[in-house]
């Protein structure tokens, strides 16, 4: 039997203390079920509830078969989820959120679809439990992932996907700060597939995604993934200036038909279309900002993550 590995599940982990019995108990059936090496790689993202110490624990008293990779600091989750595909040895590497909502029995299915010849498996969570403004913000980001990235998948944000390892190794190869890992995957896969997965209410703790999350992971999307915002921002401005010529045109034309007279009357309305011009600028200058503001970032190629320590390297297969 080989000491390798052949299945490695990354779970990112940020205060979920309450859930983390129960999660390590589930992957670990569901990880047996596999019928082939395997091993679970928790990643704490600098929890400040107690699961650091749970992890260690937990990595201490399942030698071979999990392993703890403690992060010295919060580094967001997918970075977190990059710093567990680096210790990981699997050949195929499943992910899955600690939060429960996605059932670790369904990790089984996304490895028979990386079985089936796939590099990348995604998930497509049915019957969602959420709250209806993250049903539709998921939505919202959805669409615009399919249309900036040219990629057909449904459920970018349902983490509990599958690689291949020589997608993974490419990403990790990637040197960019700020990533958005399922969309980063897609441009080094061939075969790319969803799956349908259950998906349930969240029992314990509550989501660290808040709203102001979920716009800063939005931006970290566009910016990082696509000059698709810099387009559009390029043709709404042409669409606007012929649309000012215009205007302009019609205003000079009633004022050599109706007078100066009438053009004085005009004025306000001239200064709000000059305001929308500034508006519009300033927009453009923001999203502008967002991508400079992320080359700057990489340039100084800082690292993602900062690993405080690793508990439970792998002793042997197990099945």
């Amino acid at each position: 039997m080989s000491d390798r590995p052949s299945v490695s599940v990354v779970i990112p982990v940020y205060n979920e203390k309450d859930n983390l019995p129960e999660l390590l108990d589930r992957s670990v059936a569901a990880c047996r079920g596999l019928g082939r090496p395997w091993e679970i790689v928790l990643v704490d993202d600098g929890s400040r509830d107690g699961s650091t110490e749970w992890l260690e624990q937990a990595a201490r008293s399942r030698p071979g078969e999990v392993k703890a990779v403690l992060l010295y600091r919060n580094a967001g989750q997918h970075n977190a989820i990059l710093c567990g595909f680096a210790s990981a040895q699997g050949d195929v590497l499943g992910t899955i959120d600690a939060d429960l909502q996605n059932p670790p029995e369904e990790i089984g299915k996304v490895v028979a679809a990386i079985d089936e010849g796939y590099d990348v498996v995604g998930s497509v969570r049915q019957d969602r439990q959420d709250a209806l403004f993250r049903k539709v913000f998921s939505g919202i980001v959805n669409l615009m992932v399919r249309r900036s990235t040219g990629v057909i998948l449904h459920d970018y944000g349902c983490m509990l996907r599958a690689y291949r390892r020589r997608v993974v190794d490419a990403m990790l190869g990637c040197r960019e700060r700020h990533t958005f890992i399922p969309v980063l995957a897609n441009l080094f896969a061939k075969r790319v597939t969803e799956v349908p997965v259950a998906h349930a209410e969240r029992s314990a703790g509550t989501s660290k995604y808040s709203v102001l999350k979920l716009v800063n992971l939005q931006f970290d999307l566009l910016t990082c993934m696509t000059a698709a915002p810099l387009r559009l921002v390029t043709y709404v401005g042409v669409v606007i200036s012929a649309l000012s010529i215009g205007f302009g045109a019609l205003l000079l034309a009633l004022r050599l038909v109706y007078g100066p007279e009438w053009a004085a009357a005009g004025v306000f309305t001239l200064f709000a279309v000059m305001f929308f011009f500034i508006g519009a600028q300033f927009v453009a200058l923001g999203l502008m900002g967002e991508y400079i503001g992320r080359i700057h970032a990489a340039v100084r190629e800082r690292p993602r993550y900062l690993i405080d320590r690793v508990v439970g390297e792998p002793l042997g297969a197990r099945r």
